[in-house]
């Protein structure tokens, strides 16, 4: 072995022995989570999570069947899955609609209207709480899960447009001319063709609403009312008894932690083809 062959290896191993490392620190919140997770609320009093090493016997999931039979919570993490899976699947299939047509059709005023999707990014969520807080009073919606899921998929669709009509956009032309040569109309190439070649740009869009929806707390918190509310307002509620219910509360972060972290990983390889993919084109 030669000495830049040695210095490589040497190279890779030290960037792999990083990564480990980052990887472990990363993961150590979780781990502890979930160990406390499984800790009665006297063990949790006395010490530390990493106090468990030495006594594991003392672990179990106890704390889970006490988050099972609390009807807040389990009633917030369902109410979290109806706003989230709704707001993702219509973000996605609304913006690859959008970003299809902004990409390849030709209609009037296409680039003017596009621009204003583009203005429509640098809007802070912020602005548009109390006046949509009134217009959704109005219209029954104010308190309810469509209300939440409405507000969720109008402020992600400019961001979600912008990204796949750009993405579309380096489709090659001929692949598209010869699909309308072989005879297929705009739905079939968009189907058959767009939206097989656009799957990574989709699946990290998907990703990214989904996290950003189930993460979020400040249009859940102004938009839900006790009936619909998610699983991080009813944590954050949780929280001020914290003393009496951390049997509850733990086992509900550890949950509301481990499904998008799940998703992610489930995801995580057509996430990486649409980084890769976007880096260089």
């Amino acid at each position: 072995m030669n000495l830049s062959a040695l210095r490589r290896g040497l190279g890779n191993s030290l960037v792999q022995a990083v990564l480990v490392v980052v990887g472990l620190l990363w993961l150590t919140p979780l781990a502890g989570l979930f160990v406390s997770s499984l800790r009665s609320a006297q063990d949790t009093a006395t010490g530390g999570w990493w106090t468990a090493i030495s006594s594991p016997g003392r672990l179990s999931f106890d704390n889970y069947t006490s988050l099972l039979g609390n009807a807040g919570m389990t009633r917030a993490f369902w109410n979290t899955v109806l706003i989230s899976v709704p707001t993702t699947v219509l973000v996605v299939v609304i913006a690859a609609l959008a970003g299809y047509a902004f990409a390849w059709l030709e209609f009037p005023g296409r680039d003017a209207l596009f621009l204003l999707v583009v203005a429509l990014l640098v809007v802070p969520v912020q602005i548009g709480l109390l006046p949509v807080a009134k217009l959704f009073g109005q219209l029954g919606l104010f308190g309810t899960i469509p209300g939440v899921v409405l507000f969720h998929v109008s402020y992600g669709l400019p961001f979600a447009i912008f990204l796949l009509r750009n993405y579309f956009a380096e489709i090659p032309r001929e692949m598209l001319e010869a699909a309308r040569m072989d005879g297929g109309n705009e739905w079939r190439i968009f189907t058959r063709l767009v939206l097989p070649v656009g799957r990574p740009a989709l699946a990290s869009l998907a990703i990214f609403q989904f996290l950003w929806v189930w993460n979020d707390m400040l249009v859940a918190l102004l938009f839900a009312d006790s009936s619909s509310q998610p699983l991080t307002v009813e944590l954050q509620s949780q929280i001020r008894q914290f003393g009496s219910n951390i049997d509850v509360l733990a086992p509900g972060a550890f949950l509301s932690l481990i499904v998008p972290v799940a998703v992610f990983f489930a995801f995580q390889r057509h996430f990486v083809q649409g980084v890769m993919a976007g880096s260089v084109k």
